[in-house]
């Protein structure tokens, strides 16, 4: 999970806030406590925030991959499957929610492109089962449908 964060940060730093930087720095501190305490895969409360960090990093990065699940992220972060949905039980929102959630905001922003995919292309895109899924998922979050969303963002 360590080198999986450190990964993750290195690839991304160009796009982290200041804050963002902090939060990583913070989560990588709390992650070497873990390795060094043998705590990584345990109940160890200090280690859920870095692990939810972690994992969403981790996330966003995989956000088109059609095999990003859970399971694969507990699998690169070297933790169950458990301790990460234990992880993000502190968030109040579950890790399938996390993906799908940033899926949605992804595609919203392709919504927003100059290029103007369509919505069959933006679901493919981001790994919705089908543009009826994606229309559903997307109504559900956002109180509107893609389209409308389109018609009323694009000038």
């Amino acid at each position: 999970m360590l080198l999986a964060h450190t990964s993750v940060v290195h690839a991304t730093r160009g796009d982290l806030s200041d804050g963002g930087v902090h939060a990583s720095r913070n989560a990588l501190v709390e992650l070497v406590r873990g390795v060094l305490h043998g705590y990584l895969d345990g109940a160890e409360p200090g280690l859920a925030v870095p692990l939810v960090h972690a994992a969403g990093n981790l996330a966003d990065q995989l956000l088109t991959d059609p095999d990003l699940t859970p399971a694969l992220l507990a699998r690169h972060l070297k933790v169950s499957l458990r301790t990460l949905h234990r992880a993000f039980a502190s968030t109040g929102e579950p890790v399938a929610a996390y993906i799908r959630r940033r899926r949605l905001e992804q595609a919203r922003r392709a919504l927003l492109s100059p290029s103007h995919p369509t919505v069959s292309e933006i679901a493919a895109h981001w790994q919705f089962a089908d543009s009826s899924h994606f229309i559903r998922m997307f109504r559900r979050h956002y109180g509107q449908t893609p389209a409308q969303f389109a018609r009323d963002h694009h000038h």
